[in-house]
């Protein structure tokens, strides 16, 4: 099963590094 999740404001500021790990950690980031 994928995982998914959805970030708020992820252009910049500490969403955007929390988008990132996201995307280290194996999911699929929408924002």
């Amino acid at each position: 099963m994928s995982k998914v999740a959805i970030v708020t404001g992820a252009g910049q500021g500490i969403s955007f590094a929390i988008a990132k790990r996201l995307v280290q950690d194996g999911f699929k980031v929408e924002s």
